[in-house]
């Protein structure tokens, strides 16, 4: 693909990005517009909000990247990412409405009346949301990198720098809009393409990658090594390399490629001939012949490592701080049950579709399997395969949608961690200021005030929080995805959501449907649940890789992680049954009955303050 044409796609869907923000701003924004847009946001705009938000690189180039890599066990990302709603829908979405908090942790301390259990969920709220940012970002490093060679740190830099504008702007108002817009982008960005794909894959025989052979270059194919990789090569191969091999400088050399490992430096160029095997990324083994297209055949353990993704993506979703920050946008607990109902079409209609780029990739990308970039088929399929300046155009679209879902998923994210941290620091605030007038007062006696000017001010501070606390939470994941090692995106999202489904789907489900549950239990299994699936998280892409049973459990930790977090929240709350909060019936009443017996209709600047009586 042309640069020109790749910065200039990125550069549309940037300012369009911000023009939508700038449209999403209205005059007298107070603070409920930057925390949950006023709730008066409609179903099919909420549901495509979600949508793109929802739609992250792991949809847009992981998934297709996983299936050209490991083949049919990776259709199960799809499902379960989908799924999830469903479970969503009957067990979360009307009654988190109706509790009328703006975030997760005031959800927690309404129910459990508890502000430890609130700042441990604050502080898991944030480290899933940056968890969940490194992949979107890394995958924009990747997405320029590819299309322009850039160096990989630009891509999370101009991502972090439109998040900040658009959440700054306007807060969730500005991000509902810029989101629903990128959910039909990358729709069609992945849509279009799609049909050309097909056509010329018939043209060209329709062969079908699940031949009994390894992975093999159709033709004669030159791999552009843009960083050093250590590669495995299973049938000596003569190429013709120009760059660093083995540590020596070799210039349009002809090399016989031995079996076993070999090292090659970035910026180098291989020519393989016709019909040569595919190397592979040492430690990402590829499947190869009929493997490919057997389900239970990608990952060591594949009946444990199957069930633990199915686990982590149906019960991630509800847990995911952007997404449930959504359902607080909504008018009342029907329009929220609506919401769910149309993502579950939505999103459907999407992933029928990444499967379909993965499977071409593994007949027209396999070098992809050789750079350990697999994620970047989808990119590279429209040049590859269709070709002139039709292929030109659709891979010019195609990063457009790409850029989209980093953007969206990012501005999610960004709104909802800054939410938690806003909302944080307005605690800390209050705290300071309580503590420091109990001291006027005891000194100098009460003092009168203007209360609208004062209000007015405290207005303007929350919006100054929350667009401070907005730099933060995008600041600190774009510095560590400079840092840490790239790693599949499906993957890495996989284990964020593994975090959500191990911590946040035990609190809500239990905080909503369970009168048992005490502070005391909720912060055991938070502590544990959490913990131990990040202690995980954190040997899986930081430390040593493992095999055997320890690298599926610590690499898939949701089957066993999930029942524990449930066994201690449960186990605990029995134990300590008489620390029921006195508020329980009053809340559960609130979480459970129509909006209209619990709140009357005239009273909606309690209900837009998330205040109820």
């Amino acid at each position: 693909m042309n640069s020109v044409q790749a910065i200039a796609a990125v550069a549309l869907v940037s300012v369009a990005t911000a023009l939508f923000s700038v449209y999403g701003l209205r005059p007298g924004r107070a603070t409920s517009d930057f925390y949950v847009a006023s709730r008066a946001v409609s179903p099919f705009r909420n549901a495509s909000a979600i949508g793109g938000e929802y739609l992250s690189a792991a949809s847009f180039l992981g998934v297709a990247g996983l299936v050209l890599a490991y083949g049919a066990d990776m259709l199960w990302f799809g499902v379960g990412y989908t799924a999830g709603y469903l479970v969503l829908l009957a067990f979360v979405a009307a009654p988190l409405r109706r509790s009328g908090a703006y975030t997760v942790p005031d959800f927690a301390e309404a129910r459990l009346e508890s502000v430890r259990v609130r700042r441990l969920t604050a502080l898991l709220v944030v480290l899933t949301g940056w968890l969940y940012m490194l992949p979107q970002l890394q995958g924009a490093g990747l997405t320029l990198r590819t299309v322009t060679s850039a160096p990989l740190w630009v891509g999370p830099v101009v991502v972090t720098t439109v998040v900040m504008i658009t959440v700054a702007s306007g807060g969730m108002r500005s991000v509902t809009f810029v989101q629903a817009f990128q959910y039909w982008l990358k729709l069609t960005a992945l849509a279009i393409p799609v049909i050309f794909l097909l056509l010329a894959w018939r043209a060209d025989g329709a062969p079908w990658p699940s031949a009994d052979t390894p992975p093999r270059f159709r033709e004669t194919t030159t791999v552009s090594v843009q960083q050093a990789v250590r590669v495995e090569v299973d049938e000596p191969v003569t190429v013709t390399v120009s760059g660093s091999l083995e540590g020596r400088q070799l210039d349009d050399t002809t090399v016989r490629l031995a079996e076993g490992e070999h090292r090659i430096g970035e910026e180098t160029e291989v020519e393989f001939p016709a019909g040569a095997d595919v190397p592979h990324t040492v430690g990402q083994e590829p499947l190869e012949g009929n493997d490919w297209s057997q389900p239970l055949s990608a990952i060591s353990h594949p009946v444990y490592g199957t069930y633990s993704l199915l686990l982590a993506t149906l019960l991630g979703t509800m847990g995911l701080p952007h997404v449930i920050v959504r359902f607080y946008t909504n008018p009342d607990g029907a329009a929220a049950r609506r919401t769910t109902w149309v993502v579950l079409w939505l999103l459907g209609a999407f992933y029928v579709m990444p499967p379909v780029y993965g499977a071409l990739g593994r007949l027209y990308t396999p070098e992809l399997l050789m750079t350990g970039r697999t994620d970047a088929s989808v990119l590279l399929l429209p040049t590859q395969l269709v070709g002139g300046t039709v292929g030109t155009l659709l891979g010019t679209l195609v990063t457009a949608g790409a850029f989209a879902a980093f953007l969206s998923t990012a501005s999610g994210l960004t709104v909802s961690v800054a939410g938690v941290l806003g909302q944080e620091l307005d605690h800390v605030r209050a705290h300071i200021r309580a503590r420091l007038a109990r001291r006027r007062t005891l000194v100098a006696g009460p003092r009168r005030g203007n209360a609208r000017g004062t209000l007015r001010a405290e207005g303007r501070g929350d919006i100054l929080r929350l667009r401070l606390a907005g730099v933060a939470a995008a600041g600190v994941p774009c510095l560590l995805s400079l840092a840490v090692v790239h790693r599949p995106v499906a993957d890495v999202v996989v284990l964020a959501f593994a975090v959500a489904a191990s911590s946040f789907w035990p609190l809500l489900l239990l905080g909503i449907w369970w009168r048992g549950l005490t502070p005391q239990g909720a912060v055991a299994g938070l502590l544990v649940g959490g913990g131990a699936t990040i202690g995980a998280v954190a040997l899986t892409i930081v430390g040593h890789p493992f095999g055997g049973w320890p690298g599926a459990l610590l690499s898939r930790p949701a089957a066993w992680s999930v029942p524990l977090a449930f066994a201690v929240m449960i186990g605990t709350s029995l134990l300590t049954r008489r620390s029921i909060p006195r508020g329980t019936a009053r809340i559960l009443v609130r979480l459970h009955a129509p909006e209209g017996l619990v709140l009357p209709r005239r009273d909606s600047a309690a209900r837009d303050r998330g205040r109820w009586k």
